[in-house]
């Protein structure tokens, strides 16, 4: 089970976008995450005129490390680290380590 998926609100803990909150729009290879407003890079595109496509800078998401951020506890309103729980049924959950509180509902 994965700490952090897609559609998770997390906050970015190192970088030039530290302190930034966003959600998870995908998760790249793993350990890889594309976060909402967070790491923004300028693309050069070309123009394809067969496509309609204009070309130009285009500003969007990079990738940015799971290391790198932490989920968002409502709670505490801080980031908090996240452990996986086996319920009395056999479900597994997240919960944050700071006050166990279940993170899946």
């Amino acid at each position: 089970m994965n700490k952090i998926i897609k559609g998770d609100d997390v906050i970015v803990l190192t970088g030039k976008s530290k302190g930034t909150r966003g959600t998870v729009l995908s998760i790249l290879s793993g350990d890889r995450l594309i976060v909402e407003s967070v790491n923004m890079v300028k693309k050069h595109t070309k123009p394809n005129p067969q496509a309609g496509e204009p070309g130009g800078i285009v500003e969007k998401e990079s990738s940015i490390h799971v290391s790198n951020v932490a989920l968002y506890n409502p709670a505490a309103k801080r980031g908090d680290r996240v452990g996986v729980k086996v319920l009395e049924d056999g479900k597994r959950v997240r919960v944050f380590k700071s006050n166990d509180e279940v993170v899946d509902i």
